[in-house]
């Protein structure tokens, strides 16, 4: 596949180019240093735009890396627009709209979809299913157990961290069993397909298209059979909702199973892996933290996700020409955020490279950096994380954790694999 050049930059690069592959190849902490560089420095850099294998105009964006401006960028939703995407890749404006939903407006339409959807997302219906949770949670590492005692060094992410966020998706929106394996794989995958395991750069259109194909095909099924066979489910409610007369079509409901299956899976996932290591790799905090669980944990959890930042960066547009940290930007030119860059700013965290989680207060930006698109399934992964940690440090036995290793992506801080085995 031939990848078109971008056009002509309207200004030069920044030397430290984060767009490359190589960059995202590297691991965090090395990543960080370079992020460390762009926050020290005054002012925003303007970086090339990602390779992508779709036609683009692109000629580059601004990489916003400082909390201040993250948290700024994140609530001028009237200057810093959503509607052209949110992906810091170039992807064409359908694709974004397919996977993103509500993520990819600005209000007032945002606004009404984003009401469609918490009327039926409350913190009511997760207290209602807390319960299944518990049991879910209950059930992976019991499970776990019993594959540990067999003996074998298994992969914690395959047996516990990709277990609950599924299960809890399909309880709450009622996916059959038989379809969940195939709805996990697709939403991990489709936000993975920068790593070779997933799709070679060649496949990587067909593959994106492919596993959102999958994913709105099983919203628009399930929507439909809801209405046939209403269900005390969040699907039979999304499919009955409605806000000032407007109720979501089938095409939108497909769209929402990208969003629901991808940031309802895939970051709860990754944010229970790298917890694990990091409480392994810290057992001092893991012993403050078993002390007195049910006070601690709470707090525990936020440095969980900040810790992981499981989404690194999405994008937004300026929509008139402004100003942001004393950079002039044209209307139209992209802006970066770099949640992982932001959660590691010593402006705002002491010692911020270091796991801590006793850290108060701790105003990560794992949910995203407020404002309107902040993230609407916040509370669901906090208990998801309370209860499955609660799980594993009352009942697993001492077991030796090794080397993660990690996905290839500009987009997910991911954890493909994590050995484990039984002291």
């Amino acid at each position: 596949m031939t990848v078109e050049s971008p056009p002509l930059s309207p200004r030069p690069y920044h030397p430290l180019d984060i767009s490359a592959p190589d960059f995202w190849t590297a691991d965090f902490a090395t990543r960080d240093r370079t992020f460390g560089q762009l926050r020290a420095a005054d002012g925003l850099s303007w970086h090339p735009p990602v390779s992508s294998v779709f036609p683009h105009s692109e000629a580059g964006y601004w990489a916003v890396t400082r909390h201040a401006d993250v948290k700024y960028v994140s609530q001028h939703t009237d200057v810093f627009s959503s509607a052209l995407g949110m992906s810091v890749d170039p992807l064409p404006a359908e694709i974004q709209q397919a996977t993103s939903f509500f993520l990819a407006m600005d209000p007032p339409e945002h606004t009404l979809y984003r009401r469609l959807i918490s009327a039926t997302f409350t913190p009511k219906q997760v207290r209602r299913i807390e319960a299944q949770i518990q049991a879910n949670a209950a059930d992976i590492v019991d499970r776990l157990i019993e594959r540990l005692r067999d003996g074998d060094e298994i992969d914690f992410v395959t047996e516990c961290s990709a277990k609950l966020p599924m299960r809890t998706v399909s309880d709450m929106i009622g996916i059959a069993p038989q379809d969940q394996q195939a709805v996990a794989y697709a939403a991990e995958s489709l936000f993975s397909a920068t790593d070779d395991d997933y799709a070679s750069f060649e496949e990587r259109a067909t593959h994106a298209l492919t596993q959102i194909g999958i994913l709105t095909s099983s919203g628009i099924e399930l929507a439909q059979l809801r209405r046939r066979e209403p269900h005390d489910d969040l699907m039979t409610n999304i499919v009955n909702a409605e806000v000032d007369g407007h109720q979501l079509t089938d095409v939108q409901i497909g769209s929402f199973m990208v969003l629901l299956a991808s940031a309802g899976n895939d970051t709860t996932k990754q944010t229970t892996s790298h917890a694990f290591k990091a409480l392994a790799d810290n057992p001092d905090q893991k012993a403050w933290l078993t002390a007195d669980f049910d006070v601690r944990i709470a707090q525990a959890v936020e440095e969980f996700i900040r810790w992981a930042t499981p989404v690194l960066n999405f994008a937004r547009h300026a929509t008139v020409d402004t100003e942001l940290a004393g950079t002039q930007i044209k209307a139209g030119e992209k802006v970066a955020l770099f949640y992982c860059s932001a959660n590691r700013d010593d402006a705002v965290f002491d010692r911020p490279g270091e796991f801590d989680i006793t850290r108060s207060p701790n105003p990560h930006f794992g949910f995203g950096g407020g404002g309107p698109h902040f993230c609407l399934g916040a509370n669901l992964a906090r208990t998801e994380l309370r209860q499955l940690f609660h799980q594993l440090l009352t009942r697993l036995p001492e077991v030796q954790v090794g080397e993660p290793e990690y996905l290839h992506s500009n987009v997910i801080h991911g954890v493909k694999r994590l050995p484990v085995k039984l002291v």
